[in-house]
């Protein structure tokens, strides 16, 4: 177990919580049998944590024709490499891993997604993804017309840029806060869990 704080800001006591987001840490703890550190990194400020996870779970909680959860986390994974977020790339990279099935795509999408084992279409998606994260003010049409190519809808392209764009802020946050990725995520998708 590490020694190092979850945040530079304080991280209140579960039972000075408001009940929802007690319910919600719960809940997340119960599922996953660990409380990320997000979750109580977050909780220093109660109305924020409560609009970051309802639009973290629009985002990322749904699959679609165009775009499933899997690719979703991608996302996620190529975004955060990018914008050196070390606590994403982990805690994500776990998801992606178990997501996908395939312990061995989150490192390759971390380090150089047009090296990785996925399709052009993937690649394409991505990055359109990084282009919304560092450079949103070039976007234009031929951008979702190469996406249309690939079959991705507006609809799609939509759900691709809010993904890169929530993330940057979810990034940004996590560096500024110095927020430590928990231990358990390292080795989850990488390893068949232990059986009792």
């Amino acid at each position: 177990m590490s020694n190092y704080p979850i945040s530079r800001f304080p991280i209140p006591e579960l039972s000075e919580l408001p009940e929802d987001i007690r319910q919600r840490i719960n809940e997340v703890n119960e599922k996953a049998g660990f409380i990320p550190n997000v979750f109580l990194a977050l909780s220093h400020r109660p109305a924020e944590f409560r609009a970051f996870f309802a639009y973290h779970d629009a985002l990322m909680e749904k699959d679609s024709p165009g775009l499933n959860k899997a690719e979703r986390e991608m996302i996620v994974v190529a975004t955060s490499a990018r914008n050196q977020c070390q606590y994403c790339v982990i805690a994500h990279g776990a998801i992606l891993r178990i997501r996908a099935k395939n312990p061995l795509i989150a490192d390759q999408v971390a380090t150089n997604y047009r090296k990785a084992d996925i399709s052009d279409r993937q690649k394409a998606m991505l990055d359109f993804a990084l282009k919304v994260s560092r450079e949103a003010e070039k976007v234009n049409d031929a951008d979702y017309e190469l996406l249309n190519q690939h079959g991705f809808d507006d609809e799609d392209i939509w759900d691709i840029g809010a993904i890169s764009a929530f993330f940057g802020l979810s990034n940004r946050m996590v560096n500024l806060t110095s927020m430590r990725t928990n231990e358990e995520f390292y080795l989850m998708g990488r390893v068949p869990p232990e059986r009792t």
